[in-house]
């Protein structure tokens, strides 16, 4: 799996999760649970990952949604 975006926004990583699931892409919300342990201080950022084979499409996905500036990786 190849990683997303890194965000502590819960609506972001919401919205973006959204428009994957839409579109049919597989995805995967890490480090959520790490998020809870550190009091949600937003010390651990939460990572959306989707698989390999479909990560360009999730890329220009999101930067139809204008929203390219959050991409881990913008390549």
């Amino acid at each position: 799996m190849i990683e997303l975006v890194r965000s502590n926004d819960p609506v972001l990583l919401s919205f973006v999760a959204a428009l994957l699931k839409d579109s049919g892409i597989e995805h995967f919300l890490a480090d959520g649970y790490m998020s809870i342990l550190d009091g949600s201080i937003g010390a651990i950022p939460r990572r959306m990952l989707v698989e390999a084979e479909r990560a360009d499409e999730a890329r220009r996905l999101l930067r139809d949604a204008e929203l390219g500036h959050e991409l881990s990786d913008p390549l």
